[in-house]
Parts: C-alpha cells; sequence; structure tokens
C-alpha cells in the first residue's frame, strides 16, 4: 500500500496526540454515542463537519451526499434521519450547504454531467422556481444564492419526512436549521429558516401519527 502509507502513519500520530492530550479519549468515545446533533452536509472535502463547530468525535452525527440534498427516497439518508432522531434523539438536525458547490453549479448548467445529473434534478426544480430572481443577479451571485435557495428547500423537505413529523407528535424537542458555509473565510451564513413544528409547512404535508384532540383538524 504504498500510495496510503502516510495516512496509516498519519493516523497513528493523531491517536497518540489524542491520548497525550487526554488519556481517556478514547474510553469515553467507545462507551457511548450520544450526540446532540445530526448535520447533513456536502460531500465536498472542504467543508470538514466536526473542525467547523468545533467538537469532537462522538459530538456531532453526520451524513453528507452531493449538494447536501433531503430526497423523500433516499433511504440512505433517511435511515441515517430515523436513527439519529429515534435512537440517538438528536434535538438539532443542521443543513449544511456551501457557498460555491460544484453540485448546484452542475445543476445551472445545459450540459451532461454523468450520473449525478439524476441527483441534481431536485436542485434544478429549485432553480426553476426562483429563476426570475436568480436571473437578476450578477454572474458571480448566481450559484451562491442558488446553494442558499437549496439549503432552505432541503430543511423544508427534511420537516416533511415523517419521521420528523413523528417525533414532533410525541413531544420530542427538536429543530431544523439551515446553514450556509463559506469556503473562503471559515464561517457559517444562518438561513433564519429554523422550524421546530409543523407550522410553515402547507396543509398537504402533515401527516400526523397520534390521534388528535377533539376539535382539532388535519
Amino acid at each position: 500500500m504504498p500510495d496510503i502509507k502516510h495516512l496509516i502513519e498519519n493516523n497513528k500520530a493523531w491517536a497518540e496526540e489524542q491520548v497525550q492530550k487526554d488519556p481517556d479519549f478514547f474510553k469515553r468515545l467507545v462507551g457511548q454515542q450520544a450526540p446532540e446533533y445530526l448535520w447533513i452536509g456536502c460531500s465536498d472535502s472542504r467543508v470538514p463537519a466536526n473542525q467547523i463547530v468545533g467538537m469532537d468525535p462522538g459530538e456531532l452525527f453526520v451524513h453528507r451526499n452531493v449538494a447536501n440534498q433531503v430526497i423523500q427516497t433516499d433511504f440512505n439518508c433517511l435511515s441515517v434521519i430515523q436513527f439519529a432522531i429515534e435512537t440517538l434523539k438528536v434535538r438539532h438536525v443542521l443543513v449544511v450547504g456551501h457557498y460555491g458547490c460544484g453540485g448546484v453549479k452542475a445543476a445551472m448548467e445545459s450540459k451532461p454531467h454523468g450520473l449525478v445529473d439524476h441527483w441534481l434534478y431536485p436542485i434544478r426544480d429549485v432553480y426553476r422556481e426562483h429563476a426570475e430572481e436568480i436571473a437578476a443577479l450578477e454572474d458571480s451571485q448566481k450559484v451562491d444564492r442558488l446553494c442558499e435557495l437549496n439549503v432552505i428547500e432541503q430543511v423544508k423537505n427534511l420537516a416533511k419526512t415523517n419521521v420528523v413529523q413523528e417525533a414532533w407528535d410525541r413531544g420530542q424537542p427538536m429543530t431544523l436549521h439551515g446553514w450556509v458555509y463559506r469556503l473562503d473565510n471559515g464561517l457559517v451564513n444562518d438561513m433564519n429558516v429554523s422550524v421546530s413544528s409543523r407550522e410553515g409547512l402547507e396543509q398537504v404535508y402533515h401527516v400526523y401519527h397520534q390521534k388528535l384532540p377533539d376539535g382539532l383538524k388535519k
């Protein structure tokens, strides 16, 4: 393994450094996993979830895919969400995009990119819905604005999932958030779309999993 041997060496050095700083670090890590946060982010290698928010391993549950999407037929993502909410009892779910996202940019282009084009169609729909707003922007701003709009849409998609609405029905405290990370300064931009209930979702997306009190309509 001549091409990756340095990674194993780096791993050994990192593990030794952790033990030097905190002899019980790995003992605690093995003991339990109890993060309060689920991070749904982009696969981009420049967006390291734990480091961005200053958290150690075990403090942040992470799912990543191209352009940080929450798609109702993506059972990988939905399984992560269900485990995080029902087993880990996370209190916050963060949908985190980043400015200059290559996936978002590809969704704006009228040329083929291979298999990923099928994955990016939901972002093309977001682009179409906001085409007038985006067309009025400078070219340098268009991709970044669609990155923001995509995050906002994915927070809505997350709120529409059965597992999230079931948690709210149980009275489980949980808030969904949308952020966009800026690569050139390392800061996140809060989209101010945090949601802790069905309020704000169109009625058609309300799925109740418990009997409602008398007089309350679905």
